[in-house]
């Protein structure tokens, strides 16, 4: 599932929606284009989230020394 995937069923869906006037028995064109957008758009959206849920990684370390003292550190790797 990528964004080519997402675009190419939103498309797929909005055509059938608004621009298909055929009939088929039993089946409802512009029912069946909606649900295809929606389901293009939600791929979109879930390969944007995923996408960008793997660009960075943050880290924090806390070292706790002899004296009871504590030194926090934090990293974080962006990847661009």
């Amino acid at each position: 599932m990528g964004y080519g995937l997402g675009i190419f069923l939103l498309a797929l869906g909005l055509i059938l929606a608004f621009a298909v006037q055929d009939a088929i028995n039993g089946v409802n064109l512009t029912m069946v284009g909606y649900i295809l957008a929606a389901v293009g758009a939600l791929a979109i959206v879930l390969t944007a989230i995923t996408a960008n849920r793997s660009r960075g990684a943050h880290t924090v370390a806390t070292t706790t020394h002899s004296d009871g003292s504590q030194t926090v550190e934090e990293r974080s790797n962006r990847v661009d």
